[in-house]
């Protein structure tokens, strides 16, 4: 097979049901119970970030990109990766992540293998630097920093972006509910609405 037939496309919602028997097939059922799914689910992946490899019309093989947070970092979180069976070892998955990589991310993490990923740019997290909201082999947890600084911004549990967003508004609510009512300059209040009579 001639690499020159691999088209890389961005992912569409018609890609939707063979990205699904493509994961089924490489990861099983029981790729539901991992970290990442687990953040996956809270709102779902970017599609405009994530790309397909697609030969004849059919896909091949795709990666999928999630937008995620831990303390003040953002990030996007890669996976799945897959590539169908007859196509692995030919760098399709390799060509996949290299396009995800310039998508414009300030840093990308996933869980993955060392081995695979090293050589794409991905280290390994310092021990404790984040964890995950599921059980994850620590030395599997990985990032390849785009924008200077943007790893070390990245600490604590990851989530997904989206909740990310919905518990620093919280926080910024139980912030303001503790500071004291007398700290509160009296210009910046609001007196009580007149009844018109």
């Amino acid at each position: 097979m001639s690499l020159a037939d691999v088209k890389y496309l961005p992912e569409t919602p018609a890609h939707d049901p063979e990205i699904e028997a493509i994961n089924d097939e490489a990861f099983g059922p029981g790729r539901f119970v991992l970290a990442a799914y687990k953040i996956r689910e809270a709102g779902g992946h970017d599609r405009s970030m994530s790309f397909v490899a697609v030969k004849d019309e059919t896909v091949i093989a795709s990666v999928r990109m999630t937008r995620v947070a831990a303390g003040a970092g953002r990030a996007m979180m890669l996976g799945p990766l897959a590539v169908r069976p007859a196509f692995k070892n030919l760098g399709i998955g390799r060509r996949l992540v290299a396009i995800a990589l310039e998508a414009g991310a300030p840093a990308v993490m996933l869980v993955g293998d060392e081995p695979y990923y090293g050589p794409l740019g991905f280290k390994r997290f310092p021990r404790g630097q984040i964890t995950m909201p599921r059980p994850v082999d620590l030395d599997r947890l990985l990032h390849h920093e785009i924008r200077p600084g943007a790893v070390a911004r990245f600490v604590g549990e990851v989530c997904h972006a989206d909740t990310a967003r919905v518990a620093d508004l919280a926080q910024v609510a139980v912030r303001a509910s503790a500071i004291p009512q007398s700290s509160i300059d009296p210009v910046i209040q609001v007196a009580p609405q007149q009844r018109a009579s």
